[in-house]
Order: C-alpha cells, then structure tokens, then sequence
C-alpha cells in the first residue's frame, strides 16, 4: 500500500480507523457503552489481526445517536430498536421518492 492509499482512506466512512479506547474518548462514553451496543448488534466493530475493536466514522455516529437516546433516559435496548427503526424509515422514504421519480417520468404528457 503506497502512502497515497493510506490517505485516501481517511475519507472512507467505512474504514475501521479508530480504537475502542479512542472512540469512547471522542463520544464521551465508555467502552462498556461501545461493547453493550456491538452486544445489541446495533454496530459490529471489526477486529485488528491482534483481535481488538476498530471503529469507523459511520459507526461512531450511530453510536452517538445511541448515547444521545441513552442519556435522555432510553433504556439501551430500546435505543438500539430505535435507531435501526430510523433507519428503516429512511432507506423506505428513500425508495418511495425513487417509485414516485419513476412513475412521474413514465406517465404521459399532460395534453393541454
């Protein structure tokens, strides 16, 4: 890997880049927080060849959007539901605006 990949990564969501250690620390939150939503399934870090959690951008947020439901009272199980709920609604809304673009497209000219 030439230094121009490595960089280029730092642009990457996806790219398992931060600690467990260092997401908690940037969340404010604790490791037991990390481990109790990856134990929820809500994000599922994946593993450096020495077996320790990485995390990246992408899962740092929802992780933040969990503690944000869990500090306001919501028992974390039901933070987990939540946000994968959210996310349903979202990528249904996303796909209804897709049939609705299509639809509108194929339908003929209003004649006037």
């Amino acid at each position: 890997m030439t230094a121009d990949d490595s960089y280029g990564r730092l642009d990457d969501d996806d790219y398992p880049a931060y600690t467990m250690g260092r997401a908690a620390e940037m969340l404010g939150t604790t490791q037991g927080f990390l481990r109790a939503i990856g134990e929820a399934r809500l994000i599922t870090p994946l593993r450096s060849e020495g077996g320790h959690r990485r995390y990246s951008r992408y899962q740092l947020r929802i992780a933040a959007r969990a503690r944000e439901l869990v500090d306001q009272g919501t028992p974390i199980e039901a933070a987990c539901r939540i946000i994968v709920l959210e996310d349903q609604l979202e990528e249904a809304q996303r796909i209804n605006a897709e049939y609705r673009r299509d639809a509108a497209s194929d339908a003929p000219p209003d004649s006037a």
